[in-house]
């Protein structure tokens, strides 16, 4: 094949490698935007906040009613990713640092406890996360917590739970969820 020649016209190829770019972006952006609209908003008359579901793969296990004001979710099954949201009601005076060492304390107990980093962590409220690891049934597990400041007598605590891996692989919901909580 020696002495092949393309008989394709230069610009032609010019062209299409300049258009390229364009049509990548407007393909991304479809794709993200369509990701956007699979969102749903958690809102309750028996709760003060609200936050967004990223995807439909987030089921309600517990409801809020006037007797117990907490809410539960589930990724798909409990094991993939589970969390839980409390009100903390705190002294004015103290540090946030202070609530996450007494969330520590009680986790002290639970098998195969290894405290992870703690990290600023900002959205509609501001707070801490902490992330932890720990063995349920001989299985890897990891914790994320959100502690979010939303006056300052409450602070909200996000709990999420899963598999090591499997919570990792939707950390970015964990982070949408908590970014996207806020008082109404």
């Amino acid at each position: 094949m020696a002495g092949f020649r393309s008989t394709a016209p230069k610009k032609m190829i010019e062209i299409n490698t300049k258009r390229l770019p364009v049509v990548l972006s407007l393909v991304a952006v479809i794709i993200f935007s369509s990701s956007l609209f699979a969102q749903s908003e958690f809102s309750d008359v028996n709760v003060e906040y609200m936050f967004s579901l990223p995807n439909d793969a987030w089921k309600m296990t517990a409801k809020p009613s006037q007797m117990s004001p907490n809410v539960e979710y589930v990724h798909n099954y409990r094991r993939e990713g589970y969390l839980e949201i409390r009100k903390a009601t705190v002294d004015p005076n103290d540090l946030l640092d202070e609530l996450i060492r007494a969330e520590e304390q009680k986790l002290q107990f639970v098998p195969g406890f290894v405290a992870g980093k703690e990290d600023p962590f900002k959205g509609a409220l501001e707070g801490r996360v902490f992330n932890y690891e720990f063995v349920r049934s001989g299985r890897n597990m990891t914790g994320r917590f959100y502690f979010l400041k939303a006056t300052a007598n409450t602070v909200y605590i996000l709990r999420f739970t899963g598999e090591r891996d499997l919570l990792r692989s939707i950390r970015n919901e964990t982070d949408l969820i908590a970014r996207t909580f806020k008082l109404k």
